[in-house]
């Protein structure tokens, strides 16, 4: 069917009459599937147990007569008011202690069983009923989990978790010493004199907060398992998937990739941010990853202005087109938005939609449309799959634990260290993985660890595997410190990895905010800012040193041969030049090479492909996006077509090696088909007697 193309469908906001006009406006928008039901609770369960799909009824048979395929959402996002009203005790709690009250959505506690129970019934009968309809073709189950309720406090949530606790330590005594609650004199006697960490005089137990984060995280994940398991019994054959949101921090979307059977994932650029692209690059290629390089959907995304931040442009013109194909390009097989029509009332009717109050003459209607017919034009992107030879490293656990309290510094932030070292390979036009810790390396040329401040000696182990074998590792600074329980490793820092990186950290230097340090030496000359340590060589040798300040003359950025392989470590953070050019540097040692050489700055190129079979052609698409706001021109290696011009009539067949794209302009290049071979000589007529 191609890349699928639609958006949240909401029908119970509109009178029927209205329902006709939107198959028809569909169809003329070259939509091919939507997502329904989202907050559909209290319309098909208006009283407890009194169900009434009659009208949801007549909106699956519409979509299936106008061949429009359906996610459909199993509608337990927002519990009906008559819920909290009768199990008051499902409404979630602050660590404050302080009931989060209906009137908005998302709200329930995720560890009430009374809220499990009623979800898991409602599925029950969604599944009996729409099984085997022709419009189902994916389950969309809850909704954006820990979008708002990020976690509860609350005494049933205290219970499960005590519950939980027992799984995971069996005795009080391994809880002590997990939680090293020989401190402050925090010593339990019984499970049963444990709590959340809740609001407390001072720090509370940073080993206590890491696991109710992860507690936090299974009890989302919960939720999700049990209306799936409906859904796998029901509807086998039926995919299920949840949307997940970018670099999320209450759910750990690798954790959670095992259980989806397709990735996917809300997206919404803003428009004020003039390199958010690489954002989204960093959060796509995650996506992608997670399930092995399967491609994923993107679920939603905004058409043009959201209505939820402090100040809310639109869109401009060609940035929809240019970002949702950036999405595609990056591995996604569905382009879907919220919404389709949009709200006259509600928290979200400034938020636009593919149908405007403005309706079908609107700029928005017209960028949406063009760019389904796009999407029509070129199925058989679809299934094709993207190979990388980088892979950055990250994990949940060590973003958890990061950004606790207590630390040597507050301006540690995760995704911002992340997306600093993803930025140089998206912009050299580099594919990269984003992978857990865990995940098998031996396959890539080079892995890049931002930070990995919690590490197992497991994980630890693994790395070093990977460049005795003759891999290539990065390392930066305030890694390997605490073990899988915020414990910090004996032995100096980082000592999991002091004998790998030929190297002992003395103390951490944390920068003040606003200032910076030079550093000197090898491909990284420039500054640094945020974070200094000082190193003590033990093996590795000194590519950079700080040359200023009160850590000059030490160590900066070294490198250290291990094995067969080399690994090189960053006691700072370089700004973006420097950084750019250190791994520009390190990726020539390594053999990684970009989609395109000398690729022009501002302009994005992946590569999709099809090995085919001995049925099918091979499939190879090459996309270019221009992120700038004017034209530039790009070389190719090679003579290649401009397939997206040619199948919407915007431009010429005719091989090239060198393409002009306009401002926000995209290009989808394959190469010539092979001529076909005449019927002359020996497999000629004379031949053939």
């Amino acid at each position: 069917m191609g890349i699928r193309f639609g958006g949240d469908y909401n029908p119970e906001q509109w009178p029927q009459e209205v329902w006709a006009e939107d198959l028809k406006l569909m169809k003329a928008a070259h939509v091919t599937m939507v997502t329904a039901g989202i907050f559909s609770w209290a319309k098909v369960e208006p009283r407890p147990g009194a169900y009434d799909f009659g009208w949801f009824d007549r909106v699956m048979d519409g979509l299936a007569g106008a061949g429009i395929e359906v996610c459909l959402a199993t509608m337990t996002a927002s519990p009906p008011p008559w819920l909290s009203r009768a199990h008051p005790e499902i409404l979630p709690e602050g660590p404050d202690g302080q009931r989060r009250w209906p009137g908005g959505r998302q709200h329930y506690c995720p560890s009430s069983p009374v809220y499990r129970e009623h979800a898991v019934r409602l599925v029950e009968q969604l599944a009996d009923r729409y099984a085997g309809h022709p419009a189902l073709a994916l389950w969309h189950v809850g909704n954006e989990y820990g979008c708002h309720t990020r976690q509860c406090f609350c005494d049933v949530s205290a219970a499960d978790f005590r519950r939980w606790l027992r799984e995971r330590y069996e005795t009080v005594d391994a809880l002590n010493d997990a939680w090293s609650t020989a401190f402050w004199s925090q010593a339990y006697s019984d499970f049963a004199e444990v709590l959340p960490p809740r609001a407390a005089p001072t720090f509370p137990n940073p080993a206590q907060q890491l696991d109710y984060l992860r507690f936090g995280d299974d009890a989302l994940r919960a939720c999700y398992l049990a209306e799936k398991a409906v859904l796998d019994r029901r509807t086998p054959g039926v995919p299920v998937t949840t949307n997940l949101m970018p670099q999320h921090k209450p759910v750990d979307a690798f954790a959670w990739s095992t259980h989806m059977d397709v990735m996917a994932l809300d997206f919404y650029q803003d428009p004020h941010e003039p390199d958010d692209h690489v954002r989204a690059g960093y959060a796509f290629d995650l996506m992608r990853s997670a399930r092995s390089g399967q491609p994923w959907l993107l679920l939603e995304q905004a058409p043009g202005a959201v209505n939820w931040r402090p100040r809310n442009g639109p869109k401009p013109p060609g940035a929809m087109r240019l970002w949702s194909w950036q999405a595609v390009a990056q591995g996604a097989d569905a382009v879907l938005y919220f919404q389709w029509r949009q709200s006259l009332g509600g928290a979200e009717k400034f938020h636009s939609a593919m149908l405007p109050h403005g309706g079908t003459r609107t700029r928005v209607h017209r960028e949406v449309t063009a760019l389904g017919a796009e999407f029509k034009a070129l199925p058989d992107i679809a299934g094709t799959r993207s190979r990388a030879d980088v892979a950055l490293l990250a994990d949940w656990h060590s973003w958890w634990a990061l950004e606790l309290d207590s630390k040597p510094s507050t301006a540690l932030d995760h995704s911002r260290i992340a997306l600093a070292h993803y930025r140089p390979l998206f912009e050299a036009g580099v594919a990269c993985d984003v992978v857990p810790p865990d995940r098998e390396l031996s396959g890539y040329r080079l892995v890049v660890v931002p930070n990995l401040y919690l590490l197992t000696a497991r994980d630890a182990t693994r790395l070093a595997t990977y460049v005795r074998g003759g891999g290539r590792l990065v390392v930066s600074f305030f890694s390997g410190i605490v073990d899988e329980h915020d414990r910090v490793h004996p032995g100096g820092y980082p000592a999991p990895l002091r004998e790998l990186l030929g190297l002992r950290v003395e103390e951490f230097w944390p920068l003040e905010a606003g200032s910076t340090v030079a550093v000197e030496g090898g491909p990284c000359a420039g500054r640094a800012d945020l974070w200094s340590e000082a190193i003590d060589l033990e093996g590795a040798e000194a590519l950079a040193h700080f040359t200023e300040g009160d850590l000059a003359g030490r160590p900066a950025v070294t490198r250290h041969a291990y094995g067969r392989g080399t690994v090189w470590y960053l006691g700072t953070r370089l700004e973006p030049g420097p950084l750019r050019a250190l791994l520009d540097d390190v990726r020539a040692h390594a053999g990684v090479t970009p989609v395109l050489p000398d690729l022009p700055e501002g302009v994005q190129a992946t590569v999709r492909e099809a090995d085919g079979g001995p049925h099918a052609p091979s499939r190879k698409y090459t996309f270019l996006l221009n992120h700038r706001t004017e034209a530039v021109d790009v070389a190719l290696p090679r003579p290649l077509s401009d397939a997206l011009a040619a199948a919407t009539g915007a431009g010429s067949t005719a091989p090239t090696e060198r393409i002009t794209l306009p401002a926000r302009g995209v290009a989808v290049l394959t190469a010539p088909e092979p001529a076909a071979e005449t019927d002359e000589g020996a497999e000629g007529p004379a031949s053939r007697g």
